[in-house]
């Protein structure tokens, strides 16, 4: 009896997890509304786009290390595009929205784009098959990196109700794409209660309120007021703070045609001086080319060098007195200035009413139709996998959890064992290590004026590992300049932009040696040509 309840119990229990397990998947697939995993051919169901300048070659590959499929571009240099329809239209409006996908920059990635586009449907004026830059997105999200820039973007495009006009609306701050060659996976959670989270690797990196006119570049909601374009500055407005004195007369004694510099009188001419031999004689040694043409090549003069004379005297030539300032020189005479008693200020037009002003409760989101890749990149080796949109956040972080962690441990582990085997005795780890934090230190708010400088030297750094504490004490420097501002306050000192510190310059001695000696090779090659040709003037 007691064996049969048993049974009975452990069958239930079994039942119970089975529902539950029924009604999760249940859940998950009413949740998701587009994932790709590209585990099966793409073709078909992807579109690539069919304009001319898109010659860039989409392929499905392998994952450098794993048996996982993504979207490969496979060429440099080229323009890329392709689009997938999603089944129905998704509404931004109504509840969570998760938009997610992994990339990894198996080459690394100096200048080009890895983002993704979420267009509006095809009724706002364009077709899959002509998918290009111009088609209409509501949502661009991703990384980018070229010169100066280097951030993960977050861009919506809205639509002002009053004007009618599309504006592209950037997140202030995004962070910035992590530099090494692993995969890594972006999501961006869109909130109904008007919340932006930006999350790499499943770390949240940036958090915005969509109606904050601080978070948004320009912000969602315009100015209530605009200077007015028809307002015309007068045209007695004196906008000089400083006038020259006009009372001001030039002193008798002032002469502003003194010369700068004079010759010193007290001079004297070095002894020894060989004042007949010239600084430059024909060399001795050279002799005339057995093939020169004294028809074609006019007649042959031999190369010029040094005197040998003139580097054990003090000169030679014709010894001339030095310069010297003269005491005298006072320039060009100028009033001094005084306060302008017609100053009125540095003008600036009326502000009027703004005539494309809104007011807003929640974004007015348009539907999402379809998601697209449309980048132009110098770099091949760019792989996009596991792309997905839901509506639940859970969903999401079970597939960063089953489909890139994994990936990502692997390769993170094969990157240790790397650095381990390069005999670094543990300074590479050490430098990512500094790196990655730096990198972290660069997307503070506070040091937003900063960042394009600080990245740049952040990224000689990794091209130069040796160079690592003294970055690091550049950037320090920087960190504490400004906080130093900011609590006493006062003028407004100019802040040199980071450099490579004279500590990092001696460390990097020994690696930059090599270099220098190539480089004297080089010069002495060049010092090495043969004896010129010269042409009598006629």
């Amino acid at each position: 009896m007691v064996q049969r309840m048993a049974v009975s119990l452990r069958f239930a229990l079994l039942l119970f997890a089975a529902f539950v397990s029924f009604q999760l998947i249940s859940a998950s697939d009413d949740a998701t509304i587009l994932y790709e995993s590209f585990d099966e051919s793409f073709e078909g169901r992807w579109i690539v786009s069919q304009k001319d300048e898109y010659k860039g070659v989409w392929k499905r590959s392998k994952s450098e290390g794993h048996e996982d499929y993504g979207l490969l571009v496979g060429e440099p240099a080229k323009k890329y595009a392709i689009v997938k329809e999603l089944d129905e239209p998704l509404s931004l409006k109504d509840g969570t929205v998760v938009l997610q996908y992994e990339v990894r920059l198996q080459n690394g990635l100096e200048c080009g784009g890895a983002y993704l586009k979420y267009l509006r449907p095809q009724e706002a004026g364009w077709v899959s098959k002509e998918f290009d830059n111009e088609s209409p997105y509501m949502i661009m999200f991703g990384p980018d990196k070229c010169g100066a820039t280097n951030k993960v973007h977050f861009i919506l495009k809205h639509k002002n109700p009053k004007s009618g006009e599309y504006i592209e609306h950037h997140l202030k701050n995004p962070p910035s794409v992590p530099s090494d060659k692993l995969t890594h996976v972006y999501t961006a959670i869109l909130k109904p209660d008007n919340e932006l989270r930006i999350l790499i690797d499943g770390e949240e990196k940036q958090k915005a309120n969509f109606l904050a006119a601080d978070d948004f570049q320009p912000p969602l909601i315009p100015e209530k007021t605009i200077p007015d374009p028809d307002d015309k500055k007068p045209e007695d407005w004196d906008e000089r703070a400083k006038i020259p004195d006009p009372d001001a007369v030039k002193p008798d004694d002032w002469d502003e045609d003194a010369p700068m510099e004079i010759e010193d009188e007290d001079a004297v001419k070095p002894e020894g001086w060989l004042d007949d031999e010239p600084e430059e004689i024909d060399d001795p040694e050279a002799t005339k080319p057995e093939d020169w043409d004294d028809e074609e090549d006019g007649e042959w003069e031999a190369p010029k060098i040094d005197n040998p004379k003139c580097e054990a005297a003090p000169g030679c030539g014709e010894w001339k007195r030095p310069m010297k300032r003269n005491p005298a020189y006072k320039g060009k005479w100028h009033a001094p200035l005084i306060d302008n008693p017609n100053y009125k200020g540095i003008w600036k037009p009326q502000q009027i009413p703004n005539p494309n002003y809104f007011e807003l409760d929640k974004p007015d989101f348009e539907p999402i139709a379809a998601v697209g890749i449309e980048i132009w990149t110098m770099q091949d080796g760019i792989l996009f996998d596991n792309i997905l949109i839901s509506k639940d956040e859970k969903v999401a972080e079970s597939y960063r959890a089953s489909a890139w962690k994994p990936k990502f441990d692997v390769e993170k582990e094969k990157l240790k064992a790397e650095e381990a085997a390069a005999g670094s005795d543990g300074l590479a780890g050490f430098q990512k290590t500094v790196f990655d934090l730096l990198y972290k230190v660069a997307d503070i708010p506070f040091l937003d004026a900063y960042k394009l400088k600080i990245i740049d030297v952040i990224e000689k750094g990794e091209k130069q590992p040796n160079l690592t504490i003294g970055i690091l004490v550049s950037v320090v420097a920087v960190i504490i300049t400004v906080l130093f501002k900011i609590i006493f306050g006062g003028k407004k000192a100019k802040v040199e932009p980071p450099k490579e510190t004279e500590a990092a310059e001696s460390s990097s001695s020994k690696q930059e040696d090599s270099g220098e000696k190539e480089e004297e090779t080089e010069k002495e090659e060049t010092a090495a040509a043969p004896a010129r040709r010269r042409r009598r003037e006629n």
